[in-house]
């Protein structure tokens, strides 16, 4: 770790080259033996405010999420998945909803809202706090572009009204059951989103180690299907 902070380079200037609701920017940083590098990258800040994010993720500050996403775990082993137009790819995309974290709001007010917005399902608060899982940290969306966070949330829901999805959101709600995950993967052309698809891996093959398991413990084996319930 010493070797890489001395080789760390240093953020010498910033410069905006357009803005809007994406603004774009060359970084020049200064490498370990002097010399300059250029870096075009973009972000939803202004420039004082990017300024502010660049060093405090310098200086080992941890960032507020600039957005959530919700995984919606339903009930009787199912996932709810969405397909959206996603203007930037001028295609549709597997994923699942999210939205920007709005100033003063909370992680899971957020959670609760794109879930209501987006997919018409509500947090089944009878589980109480385990209703919703924050993973332990954000994660950062595309490195080489841009320094846009996203937290990932695990949401215990079920579906109990219609969508209200806003202008321009065009977004259709689906369901697997965790038995066609794998079949769904195989089978899928649609362009689909990392975290849904590292999700989705994921449960595929838990699933599969899950269906190799006894109902019952034996002596050789004492796991058994219901620990991965």
């Amino acid at each position: 770790m010493s070797d890489l902070r001395e080789r760390t380079p240093e953020l010498a200037s910033i410069e905006q080259k357009s803005s809007g609701w994406v603004n774009a920017y060359v970084l020049t940083y200064r490498l370990a033996d002097g010399s300059l590098y250029e870096y075009e990258a973009a972000s939803r800040r202004g420039l004082e405010e990017y300024r502010a994010a660049l060093e405090a993720n310098g200086a080992g500050e941890i960032a507020r999420p600039d957005a959530v996403c919700i995984v919606p775990l339903l009930p009787d082993d199912h996932i709810l998945l969405i397909r959206e137009f996603r203007y930037p790819l001028n295609a549709w995309c597997i994923s699942f909803p999210a939205g920007l974290l709005e100033p003063g709001e909370s992680i899971g007010d957020c959670a609760r809202r794109e879930l209501r917005e987006e997919v018409g399902c509500t947090l089944n608060d009878e589980l109480g706090a385990a209703a919703l899982t924050v993973l332990p940290q954000a994660g950062y969306s595309s490195t080489g572009l841009t320094e846009e966070n996203v937290q990932v949330v695990l949401a215990r829901a079920f579906v109990d009204g219609a969508a209200q999805p806003e202008h321009g959101e065009l977004i259709e709600s689906f369901t697997l059951h965790y038995s066609e995950v794998a079949g769904f993967l195989a089978e899928n052309r649609d362009l689909i989103g990392t975290r849904a698809q590292l999700v989705l891996e994921m449960i595929k093959r838990v699933w599969a180690y899950r269906e190799k398991l006894p109902e019952e413990p034996l002596p050789q084996q004492p796991m058994t299907r219901q620990d991965f319930a």
